[in-house]
């Protein structure tokens, strides 16, 4: 126990030490990008209104889902990257600089490649997908699902770029390769653009990746690369957009709550963990892939074919209703951005404090938007709960501001009709 404590130690060491001489925390990629996110969001969606490819729940389900897995990051960020930090330290095959062009360029690769094999077993193993699944439940297809992305993914995803380390990819340069290969992502998710002509040969484009979306049983687990199609058509996994696209999961999660998006499968697993008899079996329900039962229980289940015109989840709501699930979201998302650039100068109580708040805020607006009354009552205790919260470290009209117009906007919620009929 005493020498795991020391590697433990060691390697926490050496990422506080990498990231303090870096500046990596300053070096917040994503985080930089979001506003840029927004404004192109709201570009698409003014486009593409008439053709509704926006719906107002799943678009703030979407993006719920981006918030959570922004501040779960926070706290896992230095753990997770100090394997790769201990490794590069300790381990590098090769002295590999910065400064050669040609380095960056085989790193990109690289991260690519592993990118693809990561994203390829997160289709193709239980344990993965369940980290995997969030990304993937929208029944739309716009830029909003871009953002949705899981809080767990990371856990798994970083282990997979291991071996860069080993060869001697330095941090930084990893880091920085990694995140473009993410926001480069976020622009293939939109219905807006169409085939993109000998550029498709190579790179991932709009056509590819709403293939990669879809739950059209020709579509299911193709098309897994990052920025490249390349290693699709050399590993046998590239489809072509031939038909069209029914976007969702083939189990629908009808819910527009974030928590339940983010450990439903998980659920699942463990319910099928328990229900079949032999042991053997209990670990396969893990590492089997998706559709995978023991005999006990059934058997494999093909994904079901889909209709072209499928009924979407989504229950009624007012226009008033909708313009308040809006204005606290807008709330939220402003709170959480600011909070992402000032994180390290609070406290890890205040850290924890304030990423509980955002978690119950964005919990309460799901349920709001599945038409649910109790959830009146869990968004008062929210919003009375921004005035400790924030009170040590905000002025008189930061406070009290937004905490009167929005606890008076809550008011609203009380009238009888502020709920549709289900």
């Amino acid at each position: 126990m005493g020498r795991w404590s020391d590697v433990r130690n060691q390697l926490l060491t050496v990422a506080l030490l990498f990231l303090h001489n870096n500046r990596m925390d300053d070096v917040k990629y994503i985080a930089y990008a979001i506003p840029v996110f927004f404004v192109l969001i709201a570009i698409e969606w003014l486009w593409t209104r008439d053709k509704g490819n926006y719906r107002l729940a799943d678009a703030i389900n979407n993006l719920s889902c981006g918030v959570m897995q922004q501040l779960t990051t926070l706290f896992m960020r230095t753990a997770l990257f100090a394997g790769y930090v201990w490794i590069f330290t300790s381990f590098r095959q090769f002295e590999l600089s910065m400064n050669r062009p040609l380095v960056w360029v085989v790193c990109f690769l690289a991260v690519d490649f592993m990118y693809y094999w990561f994203h390829r077993l997160s289709h193709e193993i239980n344990a993965l997908w369940a980290a995997h699944v969030v990304h993937h439940q929208s029944e739309d297809y716009n830029l909003a699902v871009a953002l949705r992305q899981s809080s767990f993914q990371g856990i798994f995803s970083s282990f997979f770029y291991w071996p860069l380390a080993w060869i001697g990819f330095p941090p930084g340069m990893f880091l920085a390769l990694s995140a473009a290969n993410t926001l480069y992502q976020f622009w293939i998710h939109t219905q807006a653009i169409d085939r993109m002509g000998p550029f498709e040969w190579l790179f991932n484009t709009p056509s590819h990746h709403r293939v990669h979306h879809g739950r059209n049983p020709i579509y299911i687990d193709r098309n897994h690369g990052g920025t490249l199609i390349i290693w699709d058509r050399l590993f046998g996994t590239f489809q072509k957009e031939t038909e069209p696209v029914v976007y969702g999961i083939t189990t629908p999660l009808a819910s527009w709550n974030p928590l339940w998006a983010n450990f439903h499968y998980w659920v699942e697993l463990w319910q099928s963990a328990r229900t079949t008899s032999r042991w053997r079996d209990k670990v396969r329900v893990f590492t089997k892939a998706p559709g995978w039962f023991p005999q006990d229980m059934g058997g494999f289940k093909p994904p079901p074919p889909v209709s072209h015109v499928p009924a979407k989840y989504g229950p009624e709501l007012t226009p008033e209703f909708k313009i308040y699930i809006w204005a606290q979201f807008a709330w939220l998302v402003m709170a959480t951005f600011v909070f992402l650039f000032q994180f390290q100068r609070y406290e890890w109580a205040v850290q924890a404090s304030f990423t509980l708040w955002v978690l119950v805020g964005l919990w309460a607006i799901g349920g709001l938007s599945e038409n649910k009354r109790a959830f009146r009552w869990v968004e008062l205790v929210r919003l009375l709960l921004w005035l400790p919260l924030v009170w040590p470290y905000f002025s008189f009209a930061w406070v009290w501001g937004p905490f009167a117009v929005l606890l008076l906007s809550w008011m609203t919620l009380l009238r009888p009709k502020a709920f549709a009929t289900a």
